[in-house]
């Protein structure tokens, strides 16, 4: 082989590095904007559920329990968080 082909191999090698490079990398950070925006959501629909649903007696307490549920869960959270405060 010459020095054309070794550097063309060199090349295509570093090019495929990085390619694996940002698909390790973009993985983490999608899961990290999946999960911000379903607390943003969480958050956002919890205190909907506050504000508007005190004039007819839907409340949830701003507990830690309920704004890490609404946080990590998201609408499913507050929705699950409704479902048990008016069922038990």
């Amino acid at each position: 082989m010459n020095v054309f082909s070794y550097s063309t191999l060199t090349l295509i090698a570093a090019g495929l590095g990085i390619l694996l490079l940002l698909r390790i990398f973009t993985r983490p950070i999608k899961r990290i904007f999946k999960f911000i925006l379903h607390a943003v959501f969480g958050f956002l629909l919890l205190f909907l559920v506050n504000y508007f649903g005190a004039s007819i007696g839907v409340y949830l307490e701003p507990t830690l329990v309920n704004c890490l549920v609404s946080g990590f869960i998201g609408i499913p959270g507050v929705l699950i968080l409704l479902a048990f405060h008016y069922l038990l």
